[in-house]
């Protein structure tokens, strides 16, 4: 039997597209961990994984990965465990790696169809953007999943129509000052936040991980021509 038999019945032929493709997906946590995952058991076989943190305990509440039996362990090594025990076909290129504007462009030295962005770091997000609209290559950007209590508020946008989300706001004034054009596509929600935030940004099990399954979605349903992504 085919481990992927319920997506051929769902989208037939055009599951072959989807194992010929190379995704880059930067940022392993509540978001990053879930869309990994969601692509691999759709199908994708290429992929790079970049995160430089190890497993603390405090990622146990929303990273898909994580385990009381593999705190300190780097997260790429673990989602590498999970992909492969999914589908050992699978190609994986591990990046240990903070990324910063000094080497964020050290990671296209490989060819990738899409790139998903699932990290932290704004002035990162921003040239990722930058860096996809000059190579042509389709981009998935998540927004601020902290804070958050609704999944339901969580939509696939260009980054024009978003409102409250505070990095969502700094990537529109950047689209417009730079004057870029097409779409610049994320995930991003329109819940003001659920508390007040003092010192670390709280967060729960489901909104990042409804946002990570929100991305990997953009990129399977672009592969097999969903004109509503």
């Amino acid at each position: 039997m085919n481990q992927f038999e319920r997506l051929e019945l769902l989208i037939k032929e055009k599951i072959n597209n989807i194992y010929n493709k190379s995704v880059l997906v930067i940022g392993l946590g509540g978001v990053g961990s879930y869309t990994v995952e969601a692509l691999v058991r759709s199908g994708i076989q290429d992929i790079t994984i970049v995160d430089n943190d190890t497993i603390s305990v405090t990622n146990l509440n929303r990273q898909l990965m994580t385990y009381q039996s593999n705190i300190g362990e780097f997260k790429t090594d673990e989602i590498e465990k999970r992909i492969l025990s999914i589908n050992p076909n699978c190609k994986i290129t591990k990046i240990n790696q903070f990324i910063t504007l000094e080497n964020v462009n050290e990671l296209f030295n490989k060819d990738y169809d899409y790139v998903i962005d699932a990290c932290d770091t704004i002035t990162v997000k921003l040239e990722l953007i930058r860096i996809s609209k000059r190579k042509n290559i389709k981009l998935i950007s998540c927004m601020g999943t902290g804070n958050k209590m609704d999944p339901t508020r969580l939509k696939i946008m260009d980054v024009r129509k978003t409102s409250y989300d505070p990095i969502a706001k700094i990537i529109r004034k950047m689209v417009k000052d730079e004057k870029i054009k097409g779409k610049v596509m994320v995930v991003c929600s329109d819940e003001v936040g659920y508390t007040k935030v003092i010192d670390k940004i709280p967060s729960n099990s489901f909104v990042p991980a409804t946002a990570g399954l929100l991305c990997a979605s953009f990129v399977i349903n672009d592969i097999v021509g969903d004109k509503n992504v």
